[in-house]
């Protein structure tokens, strides 16, 4: 801690000399010895190593609480004393020479040599004088907020902030491209050949036309000034607009948006769809000419970037935290996809294999690029169909919140160029911009889309490109680009009549077209079926809910969020393969389920050649739910009877309602029956019925189910090794 005395904010002169011994005498310990942080970083930029010196207003406050309230409610003018107090300690410290970095080092090297030369013997007037602070300094001075300070929203920053450091969140919707910004313009006189120089601290200026320098007053020439740029120093620059987070909107209200300028070091640290948190200071925006005639006393504001960190970063180095010994044990137990499933909205009742779907989708399979610039995507694409109230929107709404990255959005809100990517006319520079989508802002996540069917026809095609080949390509208004959409699509809709009609087909039901629904790997139907038991259960369920606040007791414990976070994000970092013996065995699959489809029925145009990719990535997604990095015939098989299941769903017959419900332990019965018909064997290995009735969507322990009953009423019998089965 300093002793300081009294401060006065208003003395420029005793607050940068307050500044000057900050800079000289702040020190950390470092281990068992004092580092003086700043004065090293100042030595750096002295030796053109750095270019720009982040003031950590905690170091402040521990030195100096009173300069740093001062630097928080006056932060443009400390931002200047701090830059001129830099600039006046650089002599002191630079103790050896530096190699140019760049045309304008060389030109003012060049310049302070020719002042040397030419000033006469016994001055001692500093030839950097001669030049303004502006173009000799190659630094920048950047401010970071105190640790306790909280980042406001956008909607939470009034008029009481202008001229404040402050820090404000929100997500990135634009960037524009980073272009040079003049900040010093360098002027040569066609008479006397005299140079001029211009700081420029605003977004416009004025060109100086008449030469100032004393030979042209003299002699009355009046000598025009020409613009060099080969000595101007220009800067990056780059102009974003950040909305607020979805969950600060009030309801009823629409989204406030912002623009920040960055500047320098500050620019090309973000895309659109990152959630940042920015220190700068607000500002409002100078207008000139004939925008300030038609504003009037109105003015805008703007963000002055001092710092802009990305939050996907800071949330993936959380989500990369290794997962300890327990917390492993916890989640690979026994049953561990059921529960994984299950820790998905546990306070929605039922929809087993749906939950399941949507672990995988989060998951994820495993992207393929051939070398001859191919393309397999390894998203997974899930739709859910059903009737009103079967909680569609609240499993869409639990996926948008657990996963890090994603969208959510209404079909009947949404156009194509909001989908997509749309052209905007850039107001600072003319040019016209792409300002990305929905499908943009979530790329490396998912999209959710309710109300699917809601949505227009012509939109609704924007879509097709982005489900299989995961880009949008653009070509309007000279742009002729691709954006990057590599994003999984979470869709709901509902039926076009009110309630689902078992006599009409999916594509009449939900009015979507079949190029559309052949994109999604797997489609849900649900419906509200009349049934006394499971009416009871569920509104048992939602009244527990309803009245605590959390979903009732179950047969194990859910993860809670953040953890089932860490967990689909360390499997997402497993590329499993698969083996070779497993080929045949995917195709054999594939083809059974092609085969079932080939009647025409209602099911034919869902059975595409992209269920076999369909297969392989939800199989793909099972081994990484395991971190394996060889596909199983376990996994094939889950991901068979999840197809089985998505299928099963959508067969609603007109006389299903009247036929008995089909038991597992018939079903099997029924194909071991139908293989031996086609082969007209009265026997058949065990292993070759169990690969088929798997193939099916059975699973092991039901089959074994069925072979020991159907043995038991003597209908067949088997070997002593159990390895054969034979008819009686």
């Amino acid at each position: 801690m300093a002793d300081t005395g009294k401060f006065n904010e208003r003395d420029y002169t005793s607050a940068k000399e307050r500044v000057g011994n900050f800079f000289k005498e702040f020190v950390k310990r470092d281990g068992r010895k004092k580092v003086r942080v700043y004065a090293d970083q100042i030595r750096e930029i002295a030796h053109r190593e750095q270019t720009s010196l982040v003031v950590s207003l905690d170091d402040v406050s521990e030195y100096d609480p009173e300069l740093t309230e001062a630097i928080i409610n006056n932060a443009r003018r400390y931002e200047k004393i701090f830059s001129d107090s830099v600039y006046d300690l650089l002599p002191e410290m630079k103790t050896r020479d530096s190699v140019p970095k760049d045309t304008l080092d060389v030109y003012i090297e060049h310049r302070i040599m020719m002042e040397q030369r030419l000033r006469q013997p016994g001055d001692t007037h500093d030839p950097r004088n001669n030049y303004p602070p502006e173009l000799l300094k190659r630094f920048e001075v950047y401010f970071k907020l105190p640790a306790e300070q909280k980042m406001s929203s956008v909607r939470d920053l009034k008029a009481i902030y202008l001229g404040k450091l402050i820090g404000v969140k929100g997500v990135v919707i634009r960037c524009t491209e980073v272009k040079p910004l003049m900040s010093v313009a360098t002027y040569i006189c066609d008479q006397c050949g005299a140079e001029t120089y211009q700081p420029i601290i605003s977004n416009q200026f004025t060109p100086l036309d008449t030469c100032p320098s004393q030979d042209c007053k003299t002699n009355k020439s009046g000598g025009k000034l020409a613009l060099q740029t080969r000595g101007s120093k220009f800067m990056k620059f780059q102009e974003l607009r950040i909305q607020e987070h979805s969950d600060q909107v009030p309801v009823g209200d629409v989204p406030r948006t912002t623009v920040v300028y960055a500047r320098g070091e500050n620019t090309r640290l973000c895309q659109p769809g990152d959630h940042v948190n920015i220190t700068g200071v607000y500002l409002p925006q100078q207008k000139a000419g004939f925008r300030q005639m038609m504003s009037g006393l109105l003015s805008s504001s703007y963000v002055e970037a001092h710092s802009i960190i990305k939050m996907n970063k800071l949330e993936t180095a959380e989500l990369e935290e290794d997962l300890t010994e327990e917390e492993l044990q916890a989640i690979q137990e026994e049953d561990f996809f059921e529960k994984l499933a299950g820790s998905i909205a546990p306070e929605i009742f039922g929809h087993v294999d749906v939950k399941k779907a949507l672990l995988l989708q989060l998951v994820g399979g495993v992207d393929k690029r051939p070398a001859d610039g191919m393309h397999i995507r390894g998203t997974i694409n899930v739709c859910l169909m059903g009737d009103p109230g079967v909680a569609k929107s609240q499993l869409l709404g639990y996926v948008t919140r657990l996963c890090p990255r994603s969208q959510y959005t209404t079909g009947s809100g949404s156009s194509g160029v909001g989908l997509t990517a749309s052209v905007m006319k850039d107001p600072l520079t003319g040019e016209m911009t792409l300002e990305g989508g929905v499908l943009v802002l979530a790329d490396g996540g998912i999209c959710c889309i309710d109300e699917f069917d809601k949505m227009h026809e012509n939109d609704r095609t924007a879509i097709h490109e982005v489900m299989e080949q995961q880009t949008i390509s653009i070509a309007k208004a000279g742009i002729m680009t691709t954006l990057n959409a590599r994003v999984s699509i979470l869709a709901a809709a509902n039926p076009l009549y009110g309630r689902y009609n078992v006599k009409k087909t999916i594509e009449q039901n939900v009015n979507l077209p079949a190029a559309l629904l052949s994109r999604f790997d797997l489609l849900f139907l649900i419906q509200d079926k009349i049934d006394r038991e499971s009416d009871l259960r569920l509104a048992q369920h939602i009244f527990y809910v309803h009245q605590n606040c959390t979903e009732p007791q179950l047969s194990f414990t859910p993860l809670d969020m953040k953890l089932l976070r860490r967990y689909i994000h360390s499997c997402q970092k497993v590329d499993p393969y698969v083996p070779e013996e497993l080929t045949e065995y995917i195709v054999k699959g594939y083809v059974a389920i092609r085969k079932d489809a080939r009647g025409g029925g209602a099911d034919a145009a869902f059975m595409s050649p992209r269920t076999l990719l369909a297969i392989l990535r939800l199989a793909s997604a099972l081994a990484r739910l395991r971190t394996s990095e060889i596909v199983e015939k376990e996994d094939v098989d889950e991901a068979l009877r999840l197809m089985e299941a998505s299928k099963a769903s959508l067969h609603n017959q007109p006389d299903a309602q009247n036929k008995r419900p089909q038991s597992v332990v018939d079903r099997v019965y029924h194909i071991i029956q139908e293989f031996a018909s086609s082969t007209g064997s009265n026997s058949a290995r065990i292993s070759e019925l169990l690969d088929l009735c798997t193939s099916k969507g059975i699973k092991q322990s039901d089959f074994d189910k069925a072979i020991k009953e159907y043995e038991e009423l003597n209908v067949w019998q088997l070997n002593q090794n159990g390895t054969r089965l034979t008819f009686i």
